[in-house]
């Protein structure tokens, strides 16, 4: 029996999802054009999609695992050294085989959804079907012409492959990936929803419903995702960090940040019937988003250590983008008459209000990573000049913002629906406000003796006033972020607190009983407020990067060094082979007060394939109180001598927790309702049966995530990454020294002009031994900088200047915050203005509006008649 032809067949396989795709897309749009007789063919025609595109991806993880080295993707992207699980890891390696498995997760929610709408929504269903048949098909296309993961070699089968880039040998990767292209992907199912709801006329809050789940799902998937890429770039990159605004997390963050703000204005929705035109509009752009984050990625057009090659398929996505822009426009101008909504926010101390401010909130950030993450396309279009936008810009836009956001946070559940005065306000924000300015003392006068000040350094060279004033903001964030947390902290825990209470008095059940049954009948609230809390956390963590304490040393066998209280004793180092690399490992004894602490084991890793490509690996030992991170940058064979950096930051064991609290949030959010566990309900969701499979998901998310975050060495244990060749092994002389390096980028054309304070290529190298000079011989860092702007260009500095083009980089944020806040407030009084009076009673069983003579009893009335009306 002759072999399969796998190139042939997988190449079969793909023009097969194309043609059974067209013929599902073809079988719904006629179904839904009166022949609803047809809607099972079409259903059972996203079934046969599935299963032709997953026969299609088992061919191809076959492939790797059986080594085809005809084929040019599996050559490129593994070696027969490696194990069968990065391997299969090598399937969404590289942009071809990225594409497949984004191709396989949409067909899988396709029939997921197909699955969950039989026998219910039959205006709809025909049309959430087309939709997604018509994402499948673009793809299809795609790999069939420009990214085939079938292509063979043309100068035949090679004896073995190119091998992975070290970089993505990383258990992460076996998950990040797949987690993150999981909440991409899920977004094209709401979408099909509104798309049908819009062509069928449907716009009440039924599609939104129907949906709700899978909002959820590709909302904390697409966190999830986020989150393990920075646990990757932790543990993987060597550079003692976890966010660096690189263009292809931008890519990942934008779609998250434009979801968030349609998962909260949809309340509004179906409370009151309100913002049905910016909701659609919200999800629309949110799945805009998701493809053009995938364009960021795969074209090439921006430099990025995470990006694909550059590769053709770009302009298929300009082109995709550009119909579906078309589309949605189209369709949300023919369909406004139904759009529009004579309900108006009643007054600005509203929750009502304060959604629309986190909804703008988010969007101004949206837009600014969206802007500065295309402006080396902008500038270079316009002046022919590339100008690089670095972490350091960033930073100082994002971080105020975010602490409003956070602000939002807190403020929103602590006011009531529609209207609030200022006495209620007042009691209702007393206990978070009094725990919210104890902590801001004890940070201000406590904190310094713990090494905490209230106020930490930040860049001198800004040469811009409103550079100067985003440092001075700055440089408070710490102070800023511990208070706010603290405020959001205690007024949640109020809130449930208070929904206890009510309980407790009518029912008179315990206080552990009367939790549980307030959250089970009103999962959506207190779920949510979970994840505002799971976010509270993550800013901790993030707060404690201000607190970085970053040492070097050249120590012998037997010497040790002092880092914020800890000693690092260096007791050798050691070799060690397997069938990929040799590993040279540096033993490192943690004491603490004497005590030893840990044992960890910084190394460097030299791979065969690719070619003597060697990699930096850390050692992480993490405790909830801080993290130390140990770097080898050499060490002489003969005297083992060795040159190491140790970064000791606190709380960065909290982002990993936050991510776990937000993962157990949105479990309780999607988890079935009371009446729905009990068969209540008589017409259950769409998503009824879905909710196991999807619930069960979350919760394995958060059972495993605990286990390894506890059972790995959370405690007293070590973790070990590696970083890329440019990364890791820099040393560092002084703050001033490591601002200006953070602004510098390596210009030697082979890394992706990373900063010079983390790349670690000989040309860098060189340069910094240069600038240093130049320092010695008493040049300020603006001339140092000056220089290297007008030897290598803009695109040579991470954060632009305040000079022609470059300065819209700073007025145009701060014109556009002011221009904002006017609208809004002017949009918002127009609205108070026009609903005359508030009403005393919200419909749906909302909240009254706490005016006139509202107490907090009043309050504590309505939430006892609205928890024995939720059905969540």
């Amino acid at each position: 029996m002759p072999a399969l032809d796998l190139p042939f067949f997988g190449s079969l396989m793909l023009g097969a999802m194309l043609v059974v795709a067209a013929y599902t897309f073809s079988v719904s749009v006629v179904a839904g054009r009166g022949r609803p007789h047809l809607l099972p063919a079409a259903r059972h025609g996203v079934y046969a999609t599935w299963a032709v595109t997953a026969v299609a991806v088992f061919a191809l993880a076959y492939a790797f695992q059986a080594h085809d080295f005809r084929i040019r993707y599996v050559l490129r992207y593994s070696d027969r050294s490696m194990p069968w699980y990065y391997l299969w890891a090598s399937l969404w390696g590289g942009q071809d085989g990225s594409l497949l498995w984004w191709s396989f997760l949409l067909t899988t929610y396709s029939a997921v959804c197909a699955r969950t709408l039989k026998h219910r929504l039959p205006e709809l269903a025909p049309y959430i079907m087309a939709t997604l048949m018509s994402i499948l098909m673009f793809f299809c296309v795609l790999m069939l012409f420009a990214a085939n993961p079938f292509a063979v070699v043309a100068s035949g089968a090679a004896p073995d492959g190119e091998g992975l880039n070290p970089l993505l040998q990383n258990y992460w990767m076996m998950i990040h990936p797949p987690m993150l292209y999981t909440g991409l992907v899920g977004w094209s199912v709401p979408f099909a929803f509104v798309i049908a709801a819009l062509i069928t006329g449907r716009l009440d809050e039924e599609w939104v419903r129907a949906s709700r789940r899978f909002m959820l799902f590709a909302w904390i998937a697409l966190a999830v995702g986020n989150i393990l890429g920075m646990l990757w770039s932790y543990e993987e990159l060597g550079w003692g960090g976890y966010w660096a605004w690189d263009p292809v997390e931008n890519a990942a963050f934008m779609p998250l940040l434009a979801g968030t703000p349609f998962l909260h204005s949809i309340r509004l929705q179906e409370r009151r019937g309100m913002f049905k035109v910016w909701n659609v509009f919200l999800l629309c752009l949110t799945f805009l988003m998701t493809i053009f984050g995938t364009f960021l990625t795969r074209s090439g057009m921006i430099a990025s250590v995470h990006s694909f090659a550059k590769s053709s398929i770009g302009i298929y996505f300009v082109w995709y983008l550009l119909f579906m822009i078309a589309v949605c426009a189209g369709l949300i101008v023919w369909r406004l008459p139904l759009l529009r909504s004579k309900a108006r926010i009643d007054s600005l101390l509203s929750r009502d209000f304060v959604f629309l401010l986190n909804n703008w909130i988010l969007m101004g950030m949206l837009f600014f990573v969206l802007i500065a993450t295309t402006f080396p396309l902008i500038s270079e279009a316009l002046r022919s000049e590339t100008v690089t936008v670095g972490p350091g810009y960033y930073n100082k836009w994002m971080i105020p913002l975010g602490l409003v956001l956070l602000s939002l946070t807190g403020i929103g559940p602590l006011l009531a629906w529609r209207k609030s005065n200022g006495a209620y306000m007042a009691r209702v924000m007393l206990v978070p406000g009094i725990a919210a300015t104890t902590v801001m003392l004890l940070h201000v006068f406590v904190g310094p003796h713990f090494g905490f000040p209230a106020h930490v350094s930040s860049d001198q060279i800004y040469d811009t006033l409103t550079g100067r004033v985003l440092a001075a903001i700055y440089g408070s964030a710490p102070v800023l972020s511990t208070t706010v947390c603290t405020f959001v902290v205690a007024g949640h825990l109020q809130e449930f607190w208070r929904g206890t209470r009510v309980r407790m008095k009518n029912t008179h059940e315990s206080f552990i009983l009367a939790l549980y049954e307030v959250i089970s009948r009103a999962k959506r609230r207190y779920g949510g407020y979970l994840v505002h809390m799971g976010l509270v956390a993550m800013y901790f963590g993030f707060t404690g990067a201000a607190y970085d304490t970053d040492k070097e040393a050249a120590l012998h066998v037997g010497e040790s060094m002092q880092v914020r209280g800890f000693t690092m004793r260096y007791d050798g180092s050691r070799m060690e082979v397997d069938p990929n690399k040799r590993m040279i490992f540096s033993d490192f004894t943690v004491f603490k007060n004497g005590q030893r602490v840990a044992n960890i084991s910084p190394a460097k890793f030299i791979y065969s394939k690719p070619a003597d490509t060697a990699t930096t690996e850390v050692a992480i030992r993490s405790t909830l109180t801080e993290d130390i991170y140990a770097i080898m940058n050499s060490v002489n064979p003969q005297t083992k001598v060795g040159t190491f950096r140790i970064i000791v930051r606190p709380f960065v064991s909290w982002i990993w927790l936050g991510g776990l609290f937000m993962i157990f949030g949105t479990f309780v959010c999607m988890s079935p309702s009371v009446r729905e566990v009990l068969g209540e309900v008589r017409e259950p969701s769409p998503m009824r049966s879905a909710p196991a499979l999807m619930t069960t998901l979350l919760l394995g998310l958060f059972v495993g995530g605990s286990l390894w975050l506890f059972g790995s060495g959370l405690a007293h244990g070590q973790t070990d990454g590696s970083s890329s060749l440019h990364a890791g092994s820099v040393t560092l002389k002084g703050p001033v020294e490591k601002q200006l390096f953070e602004r510098l980028l390596c210009m030697c054309g082979d890394c992706q002009r990373l900063p010079l304070s983390s790349c670690s290529c000989s040309w860098a190298d060189d340069m910094r031994a240069k600038i240093r000079d130049r320092m010695a011989r008493g040049q300020s860092p603006e001339k140092i900088q000056a220089d290297y702007r007008d030897k290598y260009g803009a695109k040579a500095i991470a954060i632009p200047d305040d000079h022609g083009l470059d300065r819209a980089l700073w007025a145009v944020p701060l014109g556009l915050i002011g221009l904002a806040a006017g609208a809004l407030v002017w949009r918002g009084r127009t609205w108070v203005g026009k609903s005359g009076h508030a009403a005393t009673a919200a419909p749906g069983g909302s909240l009254p509006a706490a005016d006139g003579g509202a107490t907090l009893e009043t309050y504590d009335a309505a939430l006892d008649a609205e928890l024995h009306k939720l059905d969540d």
